[in-house]
């Protein structure tokens, strides 16, 4: 695609997730074949529509499809990928004796589809798992963001209908292609709480003036705009590196951008920010869930930490 081609395909996408959401989102994507671009070029299906979730604060089950394409497993509405549990990104089955045992989550459409595709053991003995939907326990995770329809999966000595063998490293550049994409949708996410806050110091006014003139104020928001735009250029050098220690960077770092915009935010909006009516805790509770999917910042770290230590290498610098 050329320039134009981009910014109208990235504008097509921003209004579906402005107009609909969950089932209808997840048709109107369909129709408007994101899963054809996401096979032709991951980048600019997965940046696009993952920041366009972020803003609108939908929910699709596109990060279903972006594992299973990373994986090179087809899906459809009858069949679902299970993920790994919050906080963990390794694969979400092992193979116990001859049965399978699952622990993980699934996007809600997980619970309507027949079949579920589960990955078991890593490295050379990784494979992916066909199981049926009725063999596994789906329970609804209400929580802290139940609007997200996040199911928690689980299941002991599962038969398996159907299996294959991943290639080596298949399992870590799906891991690093999801993480991307929730890296993305948390700085969607960042982006509109700030636009959130910005409106907010315009129009309040205090002593005679609005407060996005105080100084304190101001420090605020440009420590939020600061977080979220250094995150954005990490985003673009871990596509450009397309390693999964890169990814795993961009991940972390976009999760504790998020809760830098959330604290900044909220302390901007003051009394306004806590209240049901207001947006805001919409997004405060969507990137809570966000950073646990696929690793959180602070696990996710503290794992690229001790990779440091263990290979004493530092990652190459991106170019400038």
């Amino acid at each position: 695609m050329d320039h134009d081609e981009r910014e109208l395909f990235g504008g097509t996408l921003r209004r579906a997730c402005g107009s609909a959401s969950g089932v209808a989102l997840d048709a109107a994507l369909d129709e408007l074949g994101w899963p054809e671009a996401l096979s032709v070029d991951p980048r600019l299906a997965v940046s696009s529509l993952f920041e366009a979730l972020g803003v609108a604060n939908a929910t699709a089950s596109a990060i279903d499809a972006v594992v299973a394409s990373a994986l090179g497993l087809k899906t459809d509405p009858s069949t679902g990928t299970v993920l790994p549990a919050l906080g963990r990104w390794g694969p979400p089955g092992r193979i116990v004796g001859e049965g399978l045992t699952v622990r993980g989550v699934g996007v809600g459409s997980l619970a309507e589809a027949t079949t579920a595709w589960v990955v078991a053991g890593t490295g050379e003995h990784a494979l992916a798992a066909e199981v049926a939907t009725t063999d596994l326990q789906i329970r609804a995770v209400r929580g802290v963001d139940p609007g997200l329809g996040l199911v928690e999966v689980s299941g002991d000595a599962l038969p398996v209908a159907a299996s294959h063998r991943l290639e080596p490293g298949l399992w870590p550049r799906s891991v690093a292609l999801a993480q991307l994409a929730l890296a993305h949708e948390l700085v969607g996410a960042s982006t509109a709480m700030l636009e959130l806050a910005l409106g907010h110091a315009r129009s309040r006014v205090q002593f005679g003036r609005p407060i996005a003139s105080f100084q304190a104020v101001r420090h605020r928001l440009a420590d939020t705009l600061v977080s979220t735009e250094a995150t954005g250029a990490a985003l673009d050098s871990a596509w450009d590196d397309g390693s999964p220690a890169s990814a795993m960077w961009a991940k972390a770092l976009a999760g504790r951008s998020a809760r830098t915009a959330t604290r900044h935010c909220q302390q901007v909006l003051a009394g306004i920010g806590f209240t049901t009516e207001h947006d805001f805790h919409h997004y405060v509770r969507r990137v809570l869930v966000l950073d646990q999917l696929f690793g959180t910042e602070r696990a996710l770290t503290r794992e690229l930490g001790r990779d440091l230590l263990a290979t004493r290498q530092l990652p190459p610098l991106p170019p400038l």
